[in-house]
């Protein structure tokens, strides 16, 4: 994890839950009165990420954290931004083709919209994650795993609906016994994305701090939100989630504002998963 803060408390932007879509200039109007602003994304989304270059590119935040960047590979994509490196030599410094995201293409322009802003990575070690898996969010976080409720089990009624979310977005595909584990993934990984984010907020500057991630970490009562509130319950946080259709009612209220764009062309992903379960 970044080093230990200091204790602040958290505060989500009072009224900015919506029922309703938002524009990308209410959203950008919305954003200005932030501390932190999540920029939730479905990843090979392409229109997306020309939401999140669109925003960032008019907020100009002092720090961009990366849910796609890990944290160990930081200090070399600033290093290479300060000498004008070509896209191409940050992605090398990434090993982007063998990390398993999308095309780097994608992601490009949203650190281009900002070349003024530091890069956080909150991406962490696969083997963490395989250790979260085994044996929970908060042994793999350490000593500050209390700091955002990590050594607090979830209510029945949570650890069941965070289960059954796992499963469903693992295309019904990996054995129940797994599920638990998979959630305490997810909170490890939460939990380091909000740890990042505040770590970025030290650098200073005026303007938010801007984080990269799936909307799925974007989510106000179980993501990266979740775990900023648990941490510094004054922080002004905005949430946004980039979905492809209109989500369920019940769903509304998982982010501050949201948009929606249609699904590119993509083949369906639980074919190529269900082979791999296989």
């Amino acid at each position: 994890m970044h080093a230990s803060l200091l204790f602040f408390p958290l505060l989500l932007l009072a009224g900015m839950v919506r029922a309703e879509p938002s524009s990308v200039d209410e959203v950008i109007a919305a954003a200005r009165d932030a501390d932190i602003v999540i920029l939730g994304e479905i990843h090979d989304n392409p229109a997306h990420h020309a939401t999140q270059a669109a925003i960032v590119a008019a907020l100009q935040p002092d720090a961009l954290v990366f849910e796609m960047i890990p944290q160990a590979t930081e200090d070399a994509v600033n290093r290479l931004r300060a000498e004008d490196a070509p896209r191409a030599a940050i992605a090398e410094a990434l090993d982007w083709e063998t990390s398993g995201w999308p095309d780097f293409a994608l992601y490009a322009p949203i650190l281009e919209a900002a070349p003024g802003a530091r890069i956080f990575g909150g991406g962490q070690p696969i083997e963490e994650v395989r250790r979260a898996v085994s044996q929970g969010a908060a042994v793999v976080f350490g000593p500050d795993a209390a700091t955002y409720g990590l050594n607090l089990p979830l209510a029945a009624e949570e650890q069941a609906a965070r289960e059954a979310d796992m499963l469903a977005s693992h295309c019904d595909a990996v054995p129940a016994e797994m599920l638990p584990g998979l959630v305490e993934a997810q909170r490890f990984r939460d939990a380091a994305m909000a740890d990042a984010a505040r770590w970025a907020r030290t650098i200073g500057g005026e303007g938010p701090v801007v984080v990269i991630a799936g909307s799925g970490h974007a989510h106000r009562l179980r993501g990266i939100p979740a775990k900023l509130a648990a941490a510094d319950p004054m922080l002004r946080v905005l949430s946004l989630g980039q979905l492809e259709a209109e989500p369920d009612p019940a769903e509304r209220e998982a982010f501050d504002v949201y948009l929606i764009a249609p699904p590119p062309e993509r083949e369906d992903p639980c074919i190529a998963f269900r082979a791999r379960a296989e």
